[in-house]
């Protein structure tokens, strides 16, 4: 895989990866992460933080754009 770095990528919600809102397959694709990895995450983020992560997760639901 190669990158051109003058070329921002865009930050978008996934539509292949997509369970809930598409937000966790988003950010897996932008990273090169394992879809199941970010979710993992997003969950035991949310148990952590009393609930805080899942207002995050809400708000990028909301902000990033659809593919």
């Amino acid at each position: 895989m190669t990158f051109d770095s003058n070329t921002p990528r865009q930050f978008t919600r996934s539509d292949n990866h997509k369970m809930l809102a598409g937000v966790c397959g988003g950010i897996a694709e932008y990273f090169g992460a394992d879809v199941n990895l970010v979710r993992l995450l997003t969950v035991v983020a949310t148990l952590v933080t009393g609930g805080t992560a899942a207002l995050v997760y809400v708000a990028a639901w909301m902000l990033m754009p659809a593919k």
